[in-house]
């Protein structure tokens, strides 16, 4: 299943995309794609359901996050070994794990704002993985099993925030609009291997991001693993697995985002976001 969130911002319904590419409206059977509708019981429910009896939306509805009331947005850095290597940095012996605020979070076409001050924002388009059964201390033989589904992220980042100014990373990570999440939740069951798939990103027209997530270094049964031992996983988490080379720091010389600018990017199977970059 592809299922969606539509609508203003703050007022998003959930909904579903049929077998024709259309959207369907779900709000008359869940409130939101959250919580336990993520369970395995949960969606075994809705893909019990025949989409096309349900309400068809407009096409030109704006698509918001694809999770609702998401309590954690976990990331996951360098670790892909060749962005690594652009970055000067080691591949780590362990996941790097920082956090974007949820209020980075929004819808996969919305505006990205480039924050006051801002001279070094960067594109990384990224894997992500939402927790749909929750866990501690999960094995990593059943960590697929806590898995709900993938989409697709943009972990936008300040660099100069991130890493000239002291401190952890969170601070050039968390922005507002700096987590666009979608266009779909992706069910786990229509995705053969999340790690054999290609991933790119496009500035204006220039493809810069033209990866696979072949090159992971840390696979998702062991992120969700790792990750269990220093917190609970809750349904409706996001885990975001990294990025792959041609981030903008990577260029020489470096290149980062303007107001005006436009990013197109997208994960095989997991469908494409669009962009447009604009002051704060």
């Amino acid at each position: 299943m592809k299922l969606l969130r539509h609508g203003p911002k703050g007022q998003e319904k959930p909904g579903i995309v049929d077998a024709d590419g259309r959207v369907r409206d779900l709000s008359g059977e869940i409130d939101d794609i959250a919580g336990e509708v993520l369970s395995a019981a949960g969606l075994a429910k809705l893909a019990a359901l025949d989409p096309s009896r349900l309400p068809e939306v407009a096409a030109d509805t704006r698509l918001g996050p694809c999770v609702g009331r998401v309590g954690k947005f976990i990331c996951i850095g360098l670790n892909y070994s060749d962005h690594a290597a652009e970055t000067g940095a080691e591949v780590p012996a362990e996941p790097v794990v920082f956090n974007k605020w949820t209020s980075a979070i929004c819808g996969p076409n919305d505006d990205v704002e480039i924050p006051r001050d801002s001279t070094k924002t960067d594109w990384e388009v990224e894997l992500g993985v939402v927790i749909g059964t929750g866990g501690r201390y999960i094995d990593e033989a059943d960590a697929m099993d806590h898995v709900a589904g993938f989409c697709v992220i943009n972990d936008v980042s300040e660099r100069e925030f991130q890493l000239e100014r002291s401190g952890t990373w969170d601070k050039g990570k968390g922005c507002d609009t700096f987590g666009p999440l979608g266009p779909w939740l992706v069910t786990r069951d229509e995705i053969a291997d999340p790690h054999d798939l290609n991933l790119w990103l496009e500035v204006d027209g220039q493809r810069y991001q033209d990866g696979s997530t072949r090159t992971m270094v840390f696979q998702i049964p062991h992120l969700v693993a790792y990750l269990s031992r220093f917190m609970s996983l809750q349904p409706g988490d996001v885990i975001s697995t990294g990025t792959p080379p041609g981030v903008g720091m990577g260029q020489n010389p470096k290149v980062f985002l303007k107001p005006g600018q436009t990013m197109r990017l997208g994960i095989e199977g997991l469908g494409e976001q669009h962009q447009r970059c604009i002051e704060s």
